[in-house]
């Protein structure tokens, strides 16, 4: 199992340093005379998508002189992919993607994290499923996301129930195509989170073995260029107070939230309002606490082999 998630880790390193060199030396658009764009990478789920969604950054930055490319990735190790080689500048991931971009000399910054909303992340077991607790995983087959937050979470809830990573067999799989392979029983159990995390227990049959609660606080982490965050450091001032103002909207007007999200997920709306209601959107200055929190994953993952080397998340905390 260590051979194998060291060869899964190269073939990470290889698509980082491919994706790097073959756009290397591409600066930032913000960075070029004359030329004031920002490129922002978001997932359709997540502050960004709110923000994107109300238009309020556009305004705000229109003032500035600064206009907004988005771009969209479909998880959080392709986006922090596409800051390595200079495509964006500044998006959002979670917890657990920086840490392998870190472990693969990526140049990147956190400049700040998000509220904590492990109630939508966990593992879910079909609803007549033999599974009954953490330890009854041992033997079988989880899917979840190579490299994701979910990943950090399955490890960790098998060490408190005193199993071992090689105990399972796991399947790396979108979280699409994971609630696929759940339901059509391919797997026993899958690790993901919300909207889907919601969406498997309202109409997969799917009910949660256990949230996230003690194991993670599976926080966003919002990430800029090293030379973005250098040269345009007011921007960044500027992009956490419009997520901060649009995240404020989102806690108070869950409702709404859910019917502008509806079909930008393609997901039911009951779900949508479920997950919006069990966690709180903001931004939160990354103290002592919150990378105490990102290291604990990071040594993790380096004693289990799925990283090479030790790293410390300070050193990649913008303004260090």
């Amino acid at each position: 199992m260590k051979k194998k998630m060291k060869l899964l880790f190269i073939s990470a390193i290889c698509l980082f340093l491919f994706v790097g060199c073959s756009q290397s030396g591409g600066s930032s658009e913000a960075d070029s005379e004359g030329d004031k764009v920002i490129r922002i990478g978001y997932q359709k789920n997540g502050p960004l998508i709110i923000l994107k969604s109300l238009g309020t950054l556009e305004e705000r930055l229109e003032e500035e002189g600064y206009t907004v490319e988005w771009k969209q990735f479909q998880a959080g190790p392709a986006l922090v992919e596409a800051l390595n080689a200079g495509s964006i500048d500044f998006g959002r991931t979670g917890n657990s993607p920086p840490i392998f971009a870190q472990a693969a000399d990526a140049p990147f910054v956190m400049v700040a994290a998000g509220k904590s909303k492990f109630k939508g992340s966990g593992i879910l077991v079909p609803n007549d499923s033999d599974i009954q607790s953490t330890e009854d995983l041992k033997g079988k087959k989880v899917g979840f996301a190579k490299g994701s937050s979910s990943h950090y979470l399955i490890v960790k809830a098998l060490q408190e129930a005193g199993l071992q990573y090689s105990d399972i067999s796991p399947a790396f799989l979108s979280p699409g195509d994971a609630r696929i392979a759940f339901e059509q029983g391919n797997i026993d159990a899958m690790v993901v989170w919300d909207p889907y995390t919601a969406s498997t227990e309202l109409h997969s049959d799917g009910k949660l073995l256990i949230d996230g609660e003690g194991l993670t606080t599976d926080r966003d982490f919002f990430i800029a260029t090293k030379n973005f965050e250098k040269n345009n450091p007011e921007m960044i001032d500027v992009l956490l107070d419009e997520i901060q103002k649009s995240s404020d909207w989102a806690n108070s007007n869950q409702e709404e939230l859910a019917t502008i999200l509806t079909p930008i997920l393609n997901i039911e709306e009951d779900s949508i309002l479920k997950s919006i209601k069990r966690r709180t959107y903001g931004v939160d200055e990354i103290n002592e606490e919150i990378l105490k929190e990102q290291q604990e994953i990071a040594d993790t993952f380096y004693e289990l082999d799925i990283i090479p080397k030790e790293i410390q998340v300070k050193d990649v905390l913008a303004n260090n």
